[in-house]
């Protein structure tokens, strides 16, 4: 049993022109098959679009107001509107919904639907029907994974990749990595992707960020942890201490009195922000106590002992 047309579009049976197709460009978003990878996406594509071309016509929407699922037996017959219906007296089926009025590239903005401002669904929605309808289309869009170390991530620069093509040939890629990019986000290569049919565009060729672990350096978010070793005199009466960064060596200004795991933060030394306020680093402060002693160390730390009435059980 067919579904009725304003249920596939979510809108009442009073809906006005705007409110249906408001609709009808949401959820035409939401199961392009370009964009969801559902199994059924095309088929309730399919089905949106022959909702909205029934119910955005004046005339076929009064006929199937009028006669329900078998609306399209009476085109041409006059029922339902004036002026016989515009499509002719054929009464079957057409070969496929038409998409209606459509916005033009940004329309929707970001934050409309979950997707970005940049995409150009006049573009997209009709390459979809054009290709339904035979001759050029543009290629599908593919998908790798770029695996790059914290410091390539963090630099950013040109990268060489190889990826493996159809038939077991490789093909080598520039890419442009953008500095303080982060793992999870995607890089575009634009008509890098499979070749349209029939002299149609390319498609493009979308690289995730994978950063690999590291033996050093901790990353969440934008922000950057290190462990920073201390000496016991460098904890108990504070120094500058000089450790490895990613940007480089940086010196670190040790409070006296500190204990492992107090948290010292360089702000702005995290990963950088190409859009806004880049991350900090946090040194996370590690006492070290040498291996071995030479006499007098041993001296010493025995008469520290002896002197100091400090109880780290008693602290706590």
């Amino acid at each position: 049993m067919a579904k009725d047309h304003y249920s596939v579009l979510g809108v009442p049976r009073t809906a006005e022109p705007d409110e249906i197709q408001r609709a009808y460009r949401k959820l035409a978003r939401k199961y392009h098959p370009d964009v969801n990878r559902e199994p059924d996406a095309a088929d309730k594509f399919k089905e949106i679009g022959e909702a909205y071309d029934t119910l955005s016509d004046p005339e076929t929407r009064a006929r199937y107001d009028r006669f329900g699922a078998d609306y399209r037996q009476y085109a041409g017959s006059g029922a339902g509107a004036s002026g016989g219906g515009r499509r002719g007296g054929s009464g079957g089926p057409r070969p496929g919904p038409r998409p209606g009025p459509r916005p033009g590239p940004g329309a929707y903005g970001h934050g409309d639907g979950g997707m970005g401002g940049d995409v150009d669904w006049e573009d997209l929605l009709g390459g979809w029907f054009r290709q339904q309808a035979g001759g050029p289309a543009q290629g599908a869009d593919q998908e790798a994974e770029l695996w790059l170390t914290l410091e390539e991530a963090f630099r950013g620069g040109k990268r060489s990749i190889r990826l493996a093509q159809a038939g077991g040939e490789t093909r080598s890629y520039d890419v442009d990595v953008p500095p303080g990019v982060l793992d999870g986000q995607r890089i575009r290569l634009a008509g890098e992707g499979a070749p349209g049919r029939e002299g149609g565009p390319s498609g493009d060729l979308f690289l995730t960020v994978r950063i690999q672990p590291h033996s050093r350096y901790r990353l969440k978010g934008r922000d950057i942890y290190l462990d920073l070793p201390v000496s016991p005199p460098e904890a108990a009466l504070g120094a500058k201490v000089t450790t490895d960064a990613p940007a480089g060596p940086v010196t670190v200004t040790v409070p006296e009195g500190s204990s492992s795991g107090r948290r010292l933060r360089l702000r702005g030394q995290g990963m950088p922000n190409p859009r806004g306020v880049p991350g900090n680093l946090y040194a996370e402060i590690k006492i070290m106590v040498p291996p071995s002693l030479s006499k007098e160390e041993r001296k010493l730390y025995e008469k520290l002992a002896t002197v100091s009435k400090f109880n780290p059980r008693e602290e706590r």
